[in-house]
């Protein structure tokens, strides 16, 4: 008996510690794609995905100024001077000196501490993954996650867009650009968590602001798409956007959909655009922490000279 319970001790103290704030998403395989929506969504077709956590909530201002402190890290729309922010009244997109993760509409604006982080680019958000031990999802995981265990499901939640007339996230009601409703509760960003989770327990994968994904962004990869962990084109000049914003609207975009696809250049920063991470299962275990170790990549870098004429931002209507 005493024995017994030793092994039984010693396997409890050998299992891996759940991350803090991220769902286990167990291995499986599911049709990934739409059939009648964006020709970038087609064709349907079957992957494998293994075992990974992913975060439950996108990243929110406050945890991502928890990184800036501890690594003194410079964003790219900070070391550019401007962003591209989408103005409401305007109702219309524009750049915007000063606008950063502190400033996301510019410098007359701020970021509540529980928002999503936005203003961040790729390369931000891949900053901080390396530096909170994490990574960003694949474009397949971040689908596979997105859907919450629904099987060709339009929605996170089903096929209805607003089930019993309850609104299940944040996109814009009304018509875009011209009048927002509100009846979701917000204008703009939400804080993290406010809508009800997936079958996953993950909060906001629809609406609220678009995520960024590790792949880079190929309209025809699903056609040759490997059926197990697809990792996405070996290169390209844009990265994979996942999940829709409060901008998408019913007559605009519609991108509040799990099998939506965006993209924009990895240096972009928007006021609509944001990040979660994702871990390997079997990394879970005895792996150290890198926020006690060197700063990220790109703190304390010099600014790169402003473009003015550059190819920042998404060159997808439906992902602006």
């Amino acid at each position: 008996m005493a024995g017994s319970i030793s092994l039984a001790l010693a396997l409890i103290a050998a299992a891996p510690v759940p991350p803090p704030d991220m769902a286990l998403i167990p291995a499986g395989v599911f049709l990934m794609g739409s059939r009648d929506k964006a020709p970038d969504e087609a064709p349907v077709h079957e992957v494998a995905v293994g075992a990974f956590w992913i975060d439950r909530h996108e990243l929110t201002v406050a945890e991502f100024g928890a990184f800036i402190a501890a690594t003194r890290y410079r964003t790219e729309a900070e070391r550019f001077g401007w962003s591209e922010v989408f103005d409401r009244v305007r109702g219309e997109w524009t750049r915007a000196d000063g606008a950063d993760w502190r400033h996301p509409e510019g410098p007359g604006s701020s970021a509540p501490p529980e928002e999503p982080v936005t203003q961040v680019s790729w390369n931000d958000a891949e900053a901080f993954a390396r530096w909170a031990g994490k990574r960003l999802p694949t474009e397949a995981e971040w689908e596979y996650a997105a859907r919450g265990g629904l099987a060709g499901r339009t929605y996170a939640w089903g096929d209805e867009l607003r089930p019993g007339g309850r609104v299940m996230a944040n996109w814009w009601q009304g018509v875009f650009p011209v009048h927002d409703t509100g009846e979701d509760g917000y204008r703009g960003r939400a804080p993290v968590g406010r809508f009800p989770p997936n079958g996953y327990g993950l909060y906001d994968v629809i609406g609220n602001v678009w995520e960024w994904c590790a792949d880079w962004y190929d309209p025809g990869y699903y056609r040759r798409s490997p059926r197990r962990d697809p990792r996405g084109p070996e290169s390209g000049t844009e990265r994979v956007m996942r999940g829709g914003s409060w901008m998408c609207s019913e007559n605009f975009c519609s991108n509040y959909r799990v099998a939506s696809r965006s993209r924009a250049t990895p240096d972009s920063g928007l006021n609509n655009v944001g990040f979660r991470c994702a871990r390997d299962a079997r990394a879970t275990a005895g792996r150290p922490s890198p926020r006690a170790g060197a700063p990220a990549a790109g703190a304390g870098r010099p600014a790169r000279p402003p473009t003015r004429a550059g190819r920042r931002g998404s060159s997808s209507r439906s992902g602006r």
